[in-house]
């Protein structure tokens, strides 16, 4: 492993970069710069003004961000580690467009990927690689969200074909999609489909007005009679395990993420108490801030191991759910408190979209209930270490 030549991170206490390789640290300045020169002087208009900016979708796809840890088809065939770098960086930028490089990657195309025909996998990755086509997954109802199997949308047999009836909620990039992937019970239990969204009866509506994740889009799906065509069904995604297996993919990216808005609002903080002045001398230099930042460093510095870990385990082949749920429990809950703690040292001023923290603190707040809430994996621990589930 190298060492980068580039100065470390003020939130690099054990020169963790080390550990990475020069492809890894070549992706992570790859994307920084990209969010640097294309994220940062926008980001307070879009998220003040609730747009997600569709411009950078062909952006990012030629930097090779869209379906970058599948192989062929097209799509980059990057490590999970190089995704997870790539994750964090974007979500220094903001949450919502790290979740948009998540919806896109780690569940729809992942979806195809996993369960799809080859027919499927051939007239959909490619074009969805290139950004040329924007995908959503639809799991979440109205009624169920963490409980995905009580889901009421329901897909009959009729003739040769299917029709599905049904609502789904909270939904990423519906509105601007061209294919949803609907989960959807059945006789035979949940199946997965590729829903065009121009087929009739299919509905998107953005939901508004947000206090979180605003650069970004989610939305309510009504499902009125649509009716599919055989080919529709992914043959391979049978009961709940189907898309499953596509939210480990984006739990996964979830465990960088959150250390990208962690970072960056810690590094707020520290430039921030350098040159504010409070009785005649620069904040950081009271040892209640130096406190403060020390704790936030420590966090992101154990972050940043349990990421490179668990990322390591996927590469190897070794990865299990319970470590998904290791990751994305603590990153989240410590990266939300880092947020808010950088907010409030920055004082009046970090309320306004000036500086990150509090943006970077309400985004969280959807990282840390979607994809799974604390309690949820909580219980999924719990399960883990004592053998009995206590989801009822």
């Amino acid at each position: 492993m190298n060492e980068s030549s580039d100065l470390l991170s003020p939130s690099d206490l054990l020169n963790i970069e080390s550990l990475f390789s020069p492809e890894e640290l070549a992706m992570r300045d790859k994307v920084r710069s990209f969010v640097d020169s294309t994220i940062r002087p926008n980001i307070a208009t879009w998220y003040e003004q609730a747009v997600f900016p569709v411009g950078i979708i062909k952006e990012m796809a030629g930097l090779g961000l869209l379906g970058m840890h599948l192989k062929g088809y097209g799509c980059p065939g990057r490590s999970a580690v190089e995704y997870g770098i790539a994750a964090m960086e974007l979500e220094a930028g903001d949450s919502g467009l790290r979740t948009f490089v998540s919806v896109q990657g780690s569940l729809a195309m992942s979806a195809i990927y996993k369960h799809g025909s080859e027919e499927q996998k051939n007239q959909w990755l490619p074009k969805m690689a290139a950004g040329d086509v924007v995908g959503c997954f639809g799991l979440t109802e109205p009624t169920a969200g963490s409980d995905p199997g009580s889901m009421k949308t329901f897909a009959r047999r009729d003739g040769d074909g299917w029709v599905i009836n049904g609502s789904k909620r909270w939904i990423g990039l519906a509105s601007i999609a061209q294919i949803a992937i609907i989960w959807a019970m059945t006789e035979d239990g949940v199946r997965g489909f590729i829903v065009p969204t121009d087929t009739p009866g299919f509905k998107a509506t953005p939901i508004e007005p947000k206090l979180s994740m605003r650069a970004s889009i989610q939305c309510d799906i009504e499902l009125s009679e649509v009716r599919l065509p055989v080919t529709a069904l992914l043959p391979n995604a049978k009961g709940l395990r189907g898309p499953f297996e596509c939210l480990n993919e984006a739990r996964y990216g979830i465990i960088w993420g959150a250390m990208g808005a962690a970072r960056d609002s810690y590094e707020t903080a520290v430039s921030y108490s350098q040159e504010r002045l409070q009785f005649d001398k620069p904040l950081a230099g009271y040892q209640l801030t130096q406190e403060k930042l020390v704790n936030m460093a420590l966090e992101i510095n154990k972050g940043m191991l349990l990421a490179l870990q668990i990322g390591r385990l996927k590469e190897a082949g070794q990865l299990k759910p319970h470590h998904i749920s290791v990751g994305k429990l603590n990153n989240c809950r410590e990266a939300i408190q880092i947020c808010r703690d950088a907010r409030a040292m920055l004082g009046g001023n970090g309320i306004t979209l000036d500086y990150s923290p509090l943006r970077h603190a309400n985004n969280l707040e959807s990282v840390r209930t979607y994809e799974g809430t604390d309690e949820v994996h909580t219980l999924i621990l719990g399960n883990h270490i004592t053998g009995i589930p206590a989801f009822r």
